[in-house]
């Protein structure tokens, strides 16, 4: 099975190919040469995440997948939230929307967020959904170098580390877009 995941972003890309079975060929927007930015203009990672996909399967004929990941923060009422990639600015600069996130929070105590990944999949005509969420804190300050975006400030409920410090293939396993990735891999599997 041929599938298109609707991002230009390498490491979504690379995140996503490690959980997938190896019968599942995924195609990224470079692969099948769609260079422009998709703009996300829902006011949901829902209606994002369906935005790219529907843009996909209209303008390619192909079948696809998309997500939108949100970070939401307690003590900002769930902000950065839909606008997370670009919390800080249009150039979705990771180290400028940290750095926003971390001065919003200085001196707060209760540092409570939680991740929020939507897919969305058009597959043979028909659209579906799947979500992921995964609990945790914000860090005081940017720890690892490893993941991307919002990683180094987010601690995941029970583990000492942040994402940016955890090895990917256990980032896989605890992460919302690994959980929303593992109910997508699940239903393709039993479409196949």
């Amino acid at each position: 099975m041929k599938i298109v995941f609707a991002t230009h972003n390498p490491n979504k890309l690379k995140e996503v190919k490690e959980l997938l079975p190896s019968n599942i060929i995924l195609l990224s927007l470079d692969d099948i040469g769609c260079f422009e930015e998709i703009p996300e203009t829902g006011k949901t990672l829902e209606e994002n995440a369906k935005i790219k996909a529907d843009h996909i399967t209209k303008q390619y004929g192909l079948d696809c997948f998309s997500d939108d990941t949100g970070l939401l923060i307690d003590a900002l009422d769930g902000a950065p939230g839909v606008y997370s990639a670009r919390y800080a600015g249009p150039k979705k600069n990771a180290s400028d929307n940290m750095a926003k996130v971390l001065k919003k929070l200085d001196g707060i105590q209760n540092r409570s967020a939680h991740f929020k990944t939507v897919i969305h999949l058009n597959l043979a005509g028909e659209a579906h959904s799947f979500k992921g969420v995964v609990e945790g804190t914000i860090t005081e300050k940017a720890i690892g170098t490893g993941g991307f975006g919002y990683d180094p400030i987010f601690k995941p409920e029970g583990f000492s580390k942040t994402f940016g410090e955890l090895p990917l293939d256990i980032k896989n396993e605890i992460s919302h877009r690994g959980r929303a990735i593992q109910k997508l891999v699940s239903f393709l599997e039993k479409r196949m």
